[in-house]
């Protein structure tokens, strides 16, 4: 038993380390020792059970930090946990983020076994279009080539020619030699697309379906103009699936990932985050020394994941928290997947 506490206080003390920096979190918690004590046997048991069943867990940068400081072997963006999904030789795959990244991950390491924390973790860009919508699109524009998003479930990137991220979406377009481009299934982003397009040079039409993110898309142009008149010197930070004239208004716009590069290298008395809370939380961690004012928002389906689930998910994993895909299916959309990581190389 003392040996058990000891481990449990050591563990609460590593959590702490990392924790105690979050200031955006999402239930209103503050994080010291006493609350690090109450996760800690969860994090012990869930690193111990990693080990045992080869398994790793890939953790999206909007889950909850405890996730990603506490058991996560990997964490960033779509893109970077869509490499580490495809490099990885472990027999089990936890995805702590939402279903269709699961399904990526599937996708690309077909042995193993890949488990969600919870089923219900969807997307509203995700959910917006179906394959059988694609094939509508595709027979309206027989001469153009099918763009999607990686936020698609596994039967649209089966219909569609080449995935992109949010990091690889204008140069990957541009290098297409089609002319007519069809983009799925975010209507905010392709507007973002039209408009880098324009600004390259790149003569190019591009046909969108009408799905947008519920985070992404709320904020507005008088949120960053009252931040800006507030706090002098600020830097504005944004997603490419906010609003076109978001984007506009932003000092810098990238993916998840480069959103977080963009704001360790930067000198600023103060930075707006258009995106998900949970990268505020990230950046808290690994950035203490920088200083972030409201306006991040929260992802619904992201904050399903916890630790409890995790935890369920590598003892005894339900067979609807498994993800299946049939293997022709499977095929047709890691043909897409792959298509992307030709034109978009990852090192």
């Amino acid at each position: 038993m003392r040996h058990e506490a000891l481990a449990i206080e050591k563990e609460a003390e590593r959590l702490l380390g990392k924790l105690m920096h979050v200031d955006c979190d999402p239930r209103g918690r503050s994080w010291n020792l006493g609350s690090c004590r109450d996760i800690a046997p969860i994090t012990l048991e869930i690193n111990r059970l990693k080990k045992e069943k080869d398994a790793v867990v890939l953790a999206h940068s909007y889950v909850e930090p405890e996730i990603i400081y506490g058991v996560a072997d990997f964490m960033g963006d779509s893109f970077h946990l869509s490499v580490k999904a495809r490099e990885s030789r472990a027999k089990v795959i936890i995805f702590a983020g939402v279903v269709f990244m699961a399904e990526t991950a599937k996708i690309l390491s077909p042995g193993a076994t890949v488990v969600v924390p919870d089923r219900g973790s969807g997307c509203s860009l995700a959910d917006s279009i179906t394959g059988e919508d694609v094939r509508k699109l595709r027979a309206l524009h027989p001469d153009a080539t099918v763009v999607c998003y990686i936020n698609s479930t596994a039967e649209v990137k089966a219909e569609s020619d080449v995935c992109v991220t949010s990091g690889n979406v204008y140069g990957i377009v541009a290098a297409l030699p089609a002319s007519r481009i069809i983009f799925v299934p975010d209507r905010l982003m392709a507007e973002n697309l039209r408009v880098e397009l324009r600004r390259r040079g790149v003569d190019k039409q591009v046909v969108s379906s009408d799905g947008t993110c519920i985070v992404h898309d709320e904020f507005t142009l008088g949120q960053v103009e009252a931040a800006r008149e507030q706090f002098p010197g600020l830097r504005v930070v944004a997603h490419p699936e906010c609003p076109a004239e978001i984007a506009a208004a932003a000092d810098f716009v990238g993916s998840t990932g480069a959103m977080m590069r963009y704001v360790k290298e930067t000198t600023a008395p103060y930075f707006l985050m258009l995106t998900e809370c949970g990268l505020v939380g990230r950046l808290e961690v690994e950035a203490p020394e920088k200083r972030f004012i409201g306006g991040c928002r929260l992802c619904p389906y992201m904050k399903l994941n916890s630790l409890d689930k995790v935890l369920d998910a590598l003892r005894a994993p339900r067979d609807d928290q498994i993800v299946t895909l049939d293997e022709t299916l499977r095929g047709r959309a890691g043909r897409c997947i792959e298509r992307m990581f030709e034109l978009a190389p990852t090192d």
